[in-house]
């Protein structure tokens, strides 16, 4: 008999509830005490949560354990440890103890550290994150940890992602009790990040050195149909993508992911799952898992899972929604308006915190998205611009519009809709609208970041985000804590003005893709960095070198660390891409070329003394066109190999990025010009690998 939905969910989670149950009161009282208040953990207590955990985990078939964590690479690592110490006899027992649960030591040397380390100092440690509950992959104990390094300078993203959250429920705790609701002892930040991903046949991808070596097709000529029949956006699912999709929610849900929505998404062969939300860090978490899943799934589907973010070029490419928003201890969510946004001074108050956040650090959020992937999305029409800008819709914009005019706001009644057929019942309208053009939206009760690329961590934006907003609630702390209780509400109401007008300029509520926003947020001041090598360098700028480590969510050796890696990685991805098309060129693009040239010359030399009446016109005029291509392919072709070997001998990180920015995508991009149109004269077949009428259409 299977499992239903509710017995399935969390079964292979090591969560509150088998905490509970198999746990002495007294230890878990102490475990809850670690979680709830990040109070530091016994080892008594750890010893006593190791033996429940190994039992628990051995019942469920695990026969390992593993520390679970997230180094630079913006991936997941794992080491795993088997349960089994050998006793007298000749036998084993299972064993797991309070030491091996609190710390490890993976060899820390092999990994991104951006020169905080030599290759020489292997010794680095993952410390347990209570936090996030362990849980069961594979027959393997996994359980979630950060990662340190010798010295102690943070090696992952979920370090500096837990002091985020420590420093904006810091700040938001003092700004909630100078308000007056001293109820509130903590603030957690809580996400849903939404994820795009595209689903090909395991057949084509291994035929393709590009999908198989970049994650994205580097040559390709566009089929007759794309997207622009609008057909495919939550089309009816095909059965072999709705098998795997059923799979995947059953999966997810083991592992406590509260998968809750799933549908096509705009482009062919294009998906989106989309989260319940979770306190950040378990999100973070739960969306790595997600992805890893999401691959081993579409194997036993015969699919590859696609996460770049621009796999095909002529078609969206993927993305993902961080959204975001901040809730009490208490349950309530402080981005939620209420019945009267424009009396509601704690909304008004952490609103308005967010609004300054965003525009003050608006560098840095645009950094948070930055990757060599997501350059070919973002400002493109099927995402938002580079530019980073808030849409609040109507209503929110009419309401700081009169608090900074100090003029009366009359709140809009709920209109009801009326779609014209007597039998469709009635509903009220939304107060606005949604935009799907602005990459920070306001959507009701929360703040949605539509940047991210779809293989990003969402760390780093979350990282950034918390961090912003704990400055800033912090600043208005600063202002407001002297003031006598007789002058507190006017000098709140003067300070949540005075941020309307100081910081307004990054609310807009129109198209974001058009040619007039970009002229308009240059009039504003407003940041808009094209590409990753143009705002890699903000991340050490003084002024936000001067907010992560006042926060003490980086230090500076960390954060030069972090500038060094971003640049590095960016420049081996691209560095690989253009060995990779020169490869396919050489070997597989233009050897096709050459022969459909060698056989349509046989062709016509075959038609001429078959008979003066059969035209060779049509046939020398491909071979004239094929040919001229040809011999442009492979000029292009070497004059990357000749850029890709100059920057190979280039030292400097940031002139190697843009090096590789500037001028071997454009060599790249001139090649696939050239290869693309030369594919649309070759006969079907002739190319050793699929064409994307044949990977898009087909699954």
């Amino acid at each position: 008999m299977s499992m239903t939905v509710p017995q399935m969910y969390g079964s292979l989670v090591f969560n509150d509830k088998v905490m509970r149950d198999m746990l002495p009161k007294d230890v878990y009282k102490a475990l809850r005490k670690t979680i709830d208040n990040n109070t530091h953990l016994e080892i008594d207590v750890a010893n006593a949560v190791a033996v429940a955990m190994k039992e628990w985990a051995v019942e469920h078939g695990a026969t390992h354990f593993t520390h679970w964590f997230q180094p630079m690479t913006g991936f997941t690592a794992e080491k795993h440890d088997s349960f089994i110490s050998p006793v007298e006899g000749g036998e084993v027992i299972m064993e797991f103890s309070g030491k091996e649960l609190v710390k490890g030591e993976p060899d820390a040397s092999s990994f991104p550290s951006g020169g905080l380390r030599a290759t020489f100092e292997a010794r680095g440690y993952t410390a347990w994150d209570p936090t996030s509950p362990a849980f069961i992959k594979d027959g393997t104990l996994c359980i979630p940890t950060a990662f340190c390094s010798y010295s102690g300078e943070a090696l992952d993203k979920k370090t500096p992602l837990l002091r985020s959250m420590e420093a904006l429920n810091r700040e938001a705790t003092k700004v909630l009790n100078l308000l007056g609701n001293t109820a509130v002892t903590s603030v957690a930040t809580t996400v849903g990040p939404e994820q795009e991903y595209f689903l090909i046949d395991k057949e084509d991808f291994k035929k393709r050195k590009d999908l198989i070596f970049t994650g994205r097709t580097l040559l390709g000529a566009m089929p007759p149909k794309g997207q622009e029949m609008e057909d495919h956006y939550f089309g009816t699912l095909k059965p072999r993508v709705a098998a795997f999709m059923k799979e995947l929610d059953e999966e997810l849900w083991k592992l406590g992911i509260p998968a809750k929505t799933k549908h096509n998404e705009v482009a062919p062969c294009q998906h989106e799952l989309a989260p319940i939300f979770d306190t950040t860090n378990v999100a973070v978490d739960h969306n790595q898992l997600t992805m890893e899943m999401m691959k081993k799934v579409a194997e036993k589907h015969g699919y590859v899972c696609l996460l770049h973010e621009k796999p095909f070029a002529g078609i969206n490419g993927s993305g993902k929604h961080n959204n975001w928003s901040m809730t009490t201890n208490t349950g309530v969510n402080l981005l939620d308006p209420g019945k009267t946004p424009g009396e509601n001074v704690q909304f008004l108050v952490f609103l308005t915190a967010v609004i300054k956040a965003v525009d003050k650090y608006a560098d840095l959020m645009r950094l948070s998205v930055a990757s060599a992937g997501n350059d070919h999305r973002l400002g493109a029409n099927e995402a938002p611009p580079a530019i980073i800008s808030i849409f609040l819709g109507d209503e929110l914009t009419a309401v700081l519009d009169s608090i900074e005019n100090d003029s009366f706001f009359g709140k809009k009644e709920k209109v009801q809709m009326d779609i014209g057929a007597t039998v469709l019942p009635h509903f009220a309208k939304d107060t606005t609208d949604r935009n799907r053009t602005s990459p920070f939206a306001f959507t009701g009760n929360k703040f949605e970041f539509r940047s991210l690329g779809s293989s990003l961590s969402v760390a780093g934006p979350n990282i950034v985000l918390n961090t912003a907003v704990a400055e800033t609630l912090s600043e208005f702390y600063e202002q407001v804590k002297d003031v006598p209780a007789d002058k507190k509400d006017e000098t709140i109401h003067a300070l949540i003005k005075q941020a309307i007008i100081d910081h307004k300029r990054v609310i807009f509520n129109g198209n974001g893709y058009t040619d007039e926003w970009v002229a308009e947020a240059e009039k504003r001041g407003l940041y808009n960095y094209k590409s990753t090598p143009d705002v890699l360098p903000v991340f050490v700028a003084e002024k936000n070198v001067e907010l992560f480590t006042k926060h003490h969510v980086y230090t500076e050796s960390e954060i030069h660390s972090r500038y060094e890696i971003l640049l590095e990685n960016y420049s081996k991805i691209i560095h690989i891409e253009a060995k990779t098309l020169t490869d396919m060129v050489c070997h597989e693009f233009l050897p096709a070329v050459q022969e459909t040239i060698a056989k349509s010359v046989d062709l016509a030399s075959r038609k001429k003394v078959l008979s003066a009446a059969i035209s060779v016109k049509t046939d020398m005029a491909i071979i004239e066109k094929l040919s001229g291509l040809y011999d442009d392919i492979f000029e292009a072709t070497m004059q990357l190999k000749k850029d890709t070997e100059t920057a190979e001998a280039m030292s400097d990180a940031l002139a190697l990025a843009k090096f590789y920015q500037g001028t071997i995508i454009a060599d790249m991009t001139k090649i696939r010009a050239l290869a693309d149109e030369a594919e649309a004269l070759l006969p079907a077949g002739a190319l050793p690998y699929p064409s994307y009428a044949d990977m898009l259409f087909y699954v």
